[in-house]
């Protein structure tokens, strides 16, 4: 059981199927009513309140949350024991209020409004129906020109056409726009500018109503005023709210780590280097992949054709000394000076698209599963 007062290192625990429910309020306390209803409506949720366990006992089992009033922790002693159970009081010198947490078998004692930040957040993960977290790969090129760009592209495209819920985001303001090589320049959304004062929380439904829809996919990119950074604290929330969403985000990295990309590299599941297969792309992919994995977990390389004598995709990875994903293949439509009508990876049986196909099985599979 933990008592919470502001920040929490833990998730809560998904609701079913990642489907979204009402919050059970449990309580007689006028006042103490008021903050949660408060709360309730500073996460986007329409509770159900009772003053003791709801007469329709399917409420009380399958609510994803039940706040329980401290006044009310007597009335409710005999209900089925249940995850998600929440005992909030007022009195931070109450003693008793442990003894009173575990006899309604509470997962957290939770006081206000110490607690208030840690209450929205819980109750917002279930006004969106918080469920598995999206796969999240990053991309990044090892020198300039590599093709990093066009890879992401090609994933997002990919994996939006296998019927995922999919997120793609241009982390580098100086890289031209994903937007526009998606076409979309003048589509209507927000772009990053729009974000670079969030803070704390941010709803992930919301987010993803707010962007461009390109391609059955939603995209983050950067609009053409002079705002090239966003402050990494809006990053860390943004991509947060993004992963909540499930399915897939992919993030187009630039190759400089400062303080904004490295909070994007944080939320990586795993990140790709793209290296053309020539000596001098290869020691500088491998100080970029020297700074990127600091801080990835898990850094994979794709490598790129044309070989330079005696190299291929194999001696390139151990050179780098990084996991092999794989090798990017070219397609020559996107070599043409207009780059095509159609978005990198969107002709489904093209090379590219093949690949990425591949490399998302391969990686849902290692996730688990999608």
């Amino acid at each position: 059981m933990d008592t919470v007062a502001g920040a929490v290192t833990h998730d809560p625990p998904p609701t079913a199927g990642g489907r979204q429910g009402k919050p059970l309020i449990v309580t007689e306390d006028a006042l103490l009513l008021d903050d949660l209803l408060r709360l309730c409506a500073a996460a986007g949720a329409t509770p159900e309140v009772h003053h003791s366990v709801p007469e329709r006992r399917g409420s009380w089992d399958s609510a994803p949350l039940v706040l329980v009033g401290d006044d009310a922790a007597h009335r409710v002693r005999g209900a089925a024991r249940r995850r998600g159970v929440v005992l909030v009081g007022r009195d931070q010198d109450d003693s008793g209020v442990w003894r009173r947490a575990v006899e309604i078998g509470a997962d957290h004692v939770l006081m206000l409004p110490d607690g208030e930040q840690w209450l929205v957040d819980r109750i917002a993960d279930v006004a969106e129906g918080v469920g598995r977290p999206a796969l999240t790969v990053g991309v990044i090129g090892g020198r300039g020109g590599a093709g990093a760009s066009t890879l992401a592209c090609a994933l997002a495209v990919t994996s939006a056409r296998e019927g995922l819920r999919t997120l793609l985001v241009d982390a580098d303001p100086l890289g031209g726009g994903l937007d526009v090589l998606l076409g979309g320049e003048t589509a209507e959304g927000l772009r990053w500018p729009a974000f670079a004062a969030s803070r704390g929380r941010v709803g992930g439904g919301a987010l993803e109503e707010s962007l461009p829809r390109l391609h059955s996919l939603r995209v983050l990119s950067w609009d053409r005023g002079d705002c090239v950074a966003v402050p990494p604290q809006a990053v860390r929330a943004v991509l947060a709210a993004a992963r909540r969403r499930g399915g897939t985000v992919v993030v187009d990295l630039p190759r400089r780590v400062d303080d904004g990309v490295a909070e994007a590299l944080a939320q990586l599941d795993l990140a790709i280097v793209v290296v053309p297969a020539e000596l001098r792309a290869v020691a500088a992919a491998g100080r970029v992949a020297s700074a990127a994995g600091m801080v990835v977990r898990d850094l994979r390389v794709a490598v790129r054709g044309p070989y330079a004598p005696g190299l291929d995709d194999r001696e390139v990875a151990r050179l780098l000394g990084l996991p092999l994903a794989g090798e990017v293949p070219v397609e020559s439509g996107l070599l043409r000076p207009d780059g095509g009508k159609a978005p990198p990876g969107a002709t489904a049986r093209g090379p590219l698209a093949r690949f990425c196909k591949g490399f998302w099985e391969r990686a849902l599979t290692e996730a688990g599963g999608s």
